[in-house]
């Protein structure tokens, strides 16, 4: 039975697994309206088999973004409360093993689409005096680690864009906040290395050797869940207070890696940071 069109309504983008789909789960039973977004048809149609209003949502598609909004805002009535941007990937590699190209597309993915998507929703927060939009974004967001220098740079950017934005808001009813997961179960790993593969020439690299030592069994090999992983309700509880408190947090930070990852990124004189990420 279709939710009823007074009830709190979100939209969740990166819905097929990990953060997304529980987060799309775990609001639907606090009695929010869930627009639980997917790229792919498949995850799309998987979704609404579950009771979701499931649009597809390329952040890579400008023309996808606009229809999936305005489905949404066809069933909404043309409202909508908060906005959950988290769909994102990642490139593992060296940088100087990075083609422009690579990096040019994740950003679409990680970063532009994301401005896109919330440039179209403001104007209906705007028009209906409030509003949330809560960035996922990660610790890596925060500190930057060897081997993800793609997603680290869309990470810092999208730091940097949601602290404007969260200044330049101030006095709408519209809040921005981040929310900066560290090692959280999902898929991130095993959906990287179709990027991995097409991107990264490794074996032709300077660096070989050190793929074969630091990334490749990684990346290929599951050793079971990361110190300190928590599952993905820790990000929901979280988006839960982002979206329903009356002074929601300008930063949320999540597992013990983040926590600790800010303060050193404030006491530790640069060469000591770079020197304990570089373990």
């Amino acid at each position: 039975m279709p939710a009823s069109q007074s009830a709190k309504s979100i939209l969740i983008t990166g819905c097929s697994s990990g953060i997304g789909y529980a987060a799309a789960h775990d609001m639907r039973a606090r009695g929010w309206r869930v627009f639980a977004a997917c790229r792919k048809v498949e995850d799309c149609a998987r979704l609404k088999e579950e009771g979701f209003d499931a649009p597809l949502l390329d952040y890579t598609d400008d023309a996808s973004i606009h229809a999936a909004m305005a489905e949404v805002l066809a069933a909404t009535g043309g409202t909508l409360d908060a906005l959950f941007n988290n769909g994102a990937y990642g490139i593992p590699g060296a940088v100087e093993d990075l083609p422009t190209d690579a990096l040019r597309a994740i950003f679409e993915a990680n970063f532009f689409g994301w401005h896109t998507l919330s440039r179209a929703i403001i104007p209906v927060m705007r028009a209906q005096g409030h509003g949330r939009i809560v960035q996922c974004s990660s610790v890596l967001g925060l500190v930057t680690m060897p081997w993800r220098g793609a997603y680290n740079s869309t990470k810092f950017a999208l730091e940097g864009l949601t602290d404007t934005m969260r200044i330049e808001m101030r006095g709408t009813g519209i809040h921005i906040c981040l929310i900066e997961p560290g090692p959280i179960t999902s898929k991130i790993r095993a959906n990287s290395i179709p990027h991995f593969e097409r991107w990264i020439d490794w074996e032709s690299s300077a660096r070989a050797q050190q793929y074969r030592q630091k990334l490749i069994k990684r990346l290929y090999e599951s050793s079971g869940p990361d110190t300190f992983e928590l599952p993905p309700s820790a990000v929901t509880k979280r988006l839960i207070h982002a979206v329903e408190s009356l002074r929601p947090r300008p930063r949320y930070y999540v597992t013990v890696p983040t926590y600790f990852s800010g303060i050193m990124r404030r006491i530790l004189p640069t060469r000591a940071l770079d020197w304990i990420l570089s373990r």
